[in-house]
């Protein structure tokens, strides 16, 4: 048997998510105080009792997400350990700080700065995605450079982001282009076409303004190797080099997440449990989409918690 931890990303947030975890571990508990401390305003409360509008905000939602995925995978790594981990975009942060990677602190503070520069990227309504249902990956690439090329009122950027499972591509761009590359899915066979709700085009090429100023920052926080191979976005690749991983992190922000490929790699590697680590369950769903036959728990709350460790005799 090998484990994969996988770690969810934005849009998995939640008023309440990890309260309960909070209230009966004291571990979590310090870890949500420090990072109120590091950030200086009072996120643990934000993520107790919203309100939903705020948290939604990028600037709070990703060091939120990350400080609720590290507690989770704290108290389980205190009886189990994973042989790979991996996070969907901004995810991988988490995932990172699992394998011994990046701090605490530092990751906190890194993302905090990531999520202001992709909010700052883009003027806002200007761009963003939207998610393409029940159409395959080669007539999804069709259909966007067949939006390329038609010019007109839709013309400008418009990229595949996400290739999350088989039948779910994600799109970003500019707002124009975006509708329509959604219409040309649409003719295509597309089932639906649904925008998300997102500040912005991430995972883009006009994310190269933020991916800059992400580089500045990591340029000043130290990176160790991974102590735990990490499948990374950008790549579909397993990264453990300190120097590989602030390079794919950079090209995280403009490049596509692989997130079908990487689950497929560990899958091939051996993996047939995957834990997914934090809030929500849209991870678990892509991979049962992906390949039903392994094992897809969830984790957040303690008695998530215990059921994996229960499963994977763990103890508790």
């Amino acid at each position: 048997m090998a484990l994969a931890f996988v770690f969810p990303g934005q849009g998995s947030q939640y008023v309440g998510m990890g309260r309960r975890l909070a209230g009966q571990d004291p571990e979590a508990a310090g870890l949500y105080a420090e990072a109120d401390e590091v950030l200086g305003f009072p996120l643990t409360r934000l993520m107790r009792e919203g309100p939903e509008e705020e948290l939604r905000r990028t600037v709070n939602t990703q060091p939120a997400l990350v400080t609720v995925s590290t507690a989770v995978a704290r108290r389980l790594m205190r009886d189990i350990r994973p042989d790979y981990v991996a996070g969907h975009s901004l995810g991988e942060y988490s995932a990172l700080v699992a394998a011994g990677a990046l701090g605490f602190p530092e990751v906190l503070q890194l993302v905090r700065r990531r999520a202001e520069a992709m909010e700052a990227a883009v003027p806002g309504g200007r761009g963003g995605m939207a998610a393409v249902l029940g159409l395959g990956t080669e007539a999804v690439r069709e259909a966007v450079a067949s939006a390329a090329a038609t010019g007109g009122a839709g013309a400008g950027v418009v990229e595949i982001a996400n290739y999350n499972c088989p039948g779910q591509v994600v799109l970003s761009g500019e707002t124009g282009a975006l509708r329509q590359a959604g219409e040309e899915c649409l003719r295509r066979g597309a089932t639906k076409v649904v925008e998300l709700e997102v500040s912005g085009p991430f995972h883009s090429s006009l994310m190269r303004p933020a991916a800059e100023a992400l580089a500045a920052a990591l340029a000043g926080v130290t990176l160790k190797d991974a102590a735990v191979p990490v499948v990374a976005n950008y790549t579909a690749a397993l990264e453990q080099e300190a120097g590989e991983i602030r390079s794919n992190l950079i090209r995280q922000l403009t490049g596509a997440v692989r997130w079908e490929e990487s689950i497929r790699l560990l899958i091939d590697l051996g993996v047939d449990v995957f834990v997914e680590v934090g809030p929500g369950k849209v991870l678990s769903g892509l991979i049962k989409r992906i390949d039903r036959r392994v094992a897809v728990l969830q984790a957040e709350e303690p008695e998530g918690c215990q059921k994996v460790l229960d499963f994977l005799g763990g103890g508790g």
